[in-house]
């Protein structure tokens, strides 16, 4: 039966179930049939569907070679920051299908979907990922434009004839 506690002081001394010990959620490896890690990575419009198997590092985004899809340096930079954090760079093979936005939304929606594929396929990175903002959807989209407004908050300009 629960114990009367009179005083803060003896909150400490109470006993604590055993059950509530350990509440921490433990991550598991999460592969399919082939031996992949599935996830999904998301940034503005941009929507990414990434695996991730062992491999010499072959990364085909769309059916295309990274260098040809991202032809620019930064765009090839953003998305392989997770294997670089993680010292995982010609470790696995990256197949991905990317749609919606333009190819900076997409970039780094492939680097979260990357991000969290890795997690899938090694939970002991999760810390170093998360450390470093990988695992977090950015949230950040476009502003409507409102009626009576040029664009989203520019008004048109004013003349006083």
């Amino acid at each position: 039966m629960a114990e009367t506690l009179s005083s803060l002081a003896d909150l400490g001394s109470a006993a604590k179930p055993a059950a509530v010990v350990s509440d921490a959620p433990r991550h598991v490896q999460k592969l399919d049939k082939q031996g992949r890690a599935y996830a999904t990575g998301k940034r503005k419009d941009a929507v990414a569907r990434v695996w991730l198997k062992r491999g010499p590092g072959k990364i085909i985004i769309n059916e295309k070679p990274v260098e040809q899809y991202f032809a620019r340096p930064v765009l090839q930079m953003i998305l392989k920051q997770p294997l670089l954090i993680a010292n995982r760079l010609d470790q696995y093979d990256i197949i991905v299908a990317v749609e919606g936005g333009g190819l900076s939304g997409q970039a780094g929606a492939v680097r979260h979907g990357l991000s969290k594929a890795l997690t899938y396929y090694e939970p002991e990175l999760r810390s170093v990922l998360k450390k470093e903002g990988f695992l977090t959807r950015d949230s950040r989209v476009v502003e409507r434009k409102k009626y009576g407004r040029a664009k989203a908050r520019r008004s048109f300009q004013f003349s006083k004839r």
